[in-house]
């Protein structure tokens, strides 16, 4: 049975994007180089804001990105970093191509997890989505870092591209030793939120949502079935069901290279953030920003949604929300 995983006081994730830079050019990808920077951080400045990052929020998970983070030469080096300042968790996300032979240099005891993007059970489906060749290089991948012992996660995110062949990932899931399973949703932010990079002829990338409740649950309890744990965005909340914004409770930073710390991924494509490297101090950033739209309770549920993306929405005869909007932070699980 699916569990909505509520937010609790002061738990804390530190996403850092160490680079904007990535080898693949995904059509959902949510970097945004006009307002993620296009800089690749020093290793000393790393070390220097994991530092201040642990201070004000202590034990911490910690989520290693870029673009593409093994790309980054000091990756290892930023690793056992983070491992000494007492990260409660480090995950790598990674395309799988595991860049500067990143599994020689980092230990299942310094990493937890390296969690793998993947959008398709086969080469046609996952390549015509995220490039030519990336099926075969992101499996062997996982096969290698399960073979050293790492701890093994894996991202779907679905689109109306993919959404189809979401089931046939179950068995592949369990032959490839996947330990959790995250699905994720499109067009909550990046190109595919502003649809920039859909063709007419393609039509938008994004699924209905009697789309996402008639597959998506349902796939879980499968893949959940088999003994591999799977968390979903709740995305869309019940008639009774109360709305939580993280931005009030959870301290969850997204951190990029030109110093920009946002709170909620959603405001990520504007110059919302609330917080910012500036002389390696993090200092909060002057009204009005994404931290004053947190206070904000509407019918719809998330302010942020009904902001940047109202078509996520849909209105009753009467004017009012046919439902609500969960905190795109707030996820579903099956263990």
């Amino acid at each position: 049975m699916a569990k909505t995983v509520t937010f609790v006081k002061d738990t804390a994730n530190v996403f850092f994007h160490l680079l904007t830079q990535c080898n693949l050019a995904c059509r959902h990808c949510y970097i945004n180089p006009q307002q993620h920077g296009t800089q690749k951080l020093s290793i000393d400045r790393i070390q220097t804001w994991l530092e201040v990052l642990i201070r004000r929020s202590p034990a911490a998970n910690l989520i290693l990105l870029g673009g593409e983070p093994t790309l980054h030469p000091d990756l290892a080096t930023a690793v056992k970093s983070a491992k000494k300042l007492g990260y409660a968790s480090i995950t790598i996300d990674t395309n799988g191509y595991l860049f500067n032979d990143i599994l020689d240099k980092v230990t299942p005891h310094e990493v937890d997890v390296f969690s793998f993007s993947l959008d398709g059970p086969t080469d046609t489906i996952n390549d015509a989505i995220r490039g030519q060749g990336c099926f075969k290089q992101c499996t062997t991948g996982i096969r290698q870092a399960k073979s050293r012992g790492f701890g093994i996660s894996l991202i779907y995110t679905v689109s109306s591209r993919n959404l189809s062949c979401l089931e046939k990932m179950a068995p592949l899931l369990q032959q490839w030793g996947v330990d959790h399973f995250f699905i994720q949703v499109i067009g909550l932010r990046g190109k595919s939120a502003a649809m920039t990079n859909i063709s007419k002829e393609d039509g938008p990338l994004q699924v209905t949502r009697e789309q996402w409740l008639r597959v998506v649950p349902p796939v879980a309890r499968k893949v959940a079935a088999l003994g591999i744990r799977v968390t979903y965005p709740k995305v869309y909340l019940g008639a009774q069901e109360e709305f939580e914004c993280a931005g009030r409770v959870a301290d969850n930073y997204f951190v990029f290279p030109n110093g920009r710390v946002y709170r909620c991924p959603l405001c990520e494509d504007f110059p919302m953030h609330s917080l910012a490297f500036i002389d390696d101090r993090l200092l909060a950033a002057g009204p009005i920003n994404e931290a004053d739209l947190f206070q904000l309770d509407i019918a719809e549920g998330c302010v942020m949604n009904k902001l940047i993306q109202p078509r996520n929405l849909s209105y009753l005869p009467d004017g009012s929300p046919a439902y609500k909007i969960a905190c795109c932070l707030l996820k579903e699980q099956i263990d």
